[in-house]
């Protein structure tokens, strides 16, 4: 789970200006399992970034058990999401969390002999030293019951750099520097899926004056990138573009030079014969029309 900021230039509905971002836009939420996009929704900025996100994710795994009942889900999000509703919402559901958690003193000063130890270890060898602590915590009001927190005591050439993070699975599957740098971290790759449609498939087009009309644009670059991403998934897979991103597939394969005929038959397209992806586009087409119609 992830937020963003939608820049608007206009009078559009529901345009705000956020501090964070320092510009008038709306914050969209964005939920996506890997790079398959499951979540689009249009959000004016005057609200909590997390704001939402329960009722999307209810709808979301409500079809996933439908269809693969047995299926472990775990949720990943920044500090943003680490709301006490929706923490209590997954254990009800039996979804798992991994959360970031702000910093805050107390948090702070319960990782403060690893940072100790941390720092120690960058003196004697000048690379980068991270300790880790596993603990109980609780807020003083916001929290309906103490939970499990990661802490990162890390000590870098600039300085202290602690993070944390909350979650509901379990220290004896999950070790801390494991969930955090393997688990955890590994969201950062949606940032990556986001800012394909936001550059590359114009998902922050939102410039019409209805926040439902701005909404049907986002849905139709999601639409973009749900094509996109199978294309690359059925279609380059094992091929030097397998993990190409949106703009150069759109600038490779889509936006070329072609002569186009049409019969009562076919479509005849015909490419340059200088063309350097003609082969590539022969496989991918190949492997496209395999794939089963379903009624």
């Amino acid at each position: 789970m992830d937020a963003t900021d939608d820049p608007v230039h206009g009078q559009q509905e529901g345009r705000f200006f956020h501090g964070y971002y320092r510009s008038y836009c709306y914050l969209p939420l964005y939920i996506f399992c890997g790079e398959h996009l499951l979540c689009a929704r249009l959000r004016t900025a005057d609200q909590d970034g997390a704001v939402g996100t329960k009722e999307e994710l209810a709808h979301i795994i409500e079809q996933v058990r439908r269809r693969w009942p047995q299926t472990r889900i775990i949720v990943r999000g920044d500090s943003g999401f680490c709301r006490d509703d929706l923490m209590t919402w997954c254990d009800v559901h039996n979804v798992d969390y991994v959360l970031g958690l702000a910093q805050n003193s107390r948090l702070k000063t319960a990782i403060a002999p690893e940072m100790a130890q941390a720092h120690e270890q960058y003196e004697s060898t000048q690379q980068a030293a991270r300790v880790f602590r596993d603990f109980r915590y609780r807020t003083a009001t916001s929290w309906a019951c103490a939970r499990r927190v990661i802490g990162k005591a890390e000590y870098l050439a600039k300085g202290e750099n602690p993070r944390f993070v909350v979650t509901s699975l379990s220290a004896t599957t999950h070790e801390a520097r494991a969930l955090y740098e393997d688990l955890y971290c590994a969201r950062g790759d949606m940032e990556n899926r986001i800012k394909e449609q936001q550059l590359a498939l114009f998902a922050d087009r939102t410039s019409t004056h209805a926040m439902r009309s701005n909404q049907l644009r986002l849905y139709f670059s999601s639409f973009a990138y749900v094509l996109m991403h199978t294309l690359r998934r059925v279609g380059l897979t094992g091929t030097a573009m397998a993990k190409a991103q949106c703009d150069t597939i759109r600038l490779r394969l889509f936006k070329i030079g072609a002569q186009i005929r049409i019969s009562v038959r076919r479509v005849w397209i015909a490419f340059s014969e200088s063309w350097p992806y003609v082969d590539l586009f022969r496989q991918i087409m190949q492997r496209l029309q395999r794939i089963p119609l379903r009624g």
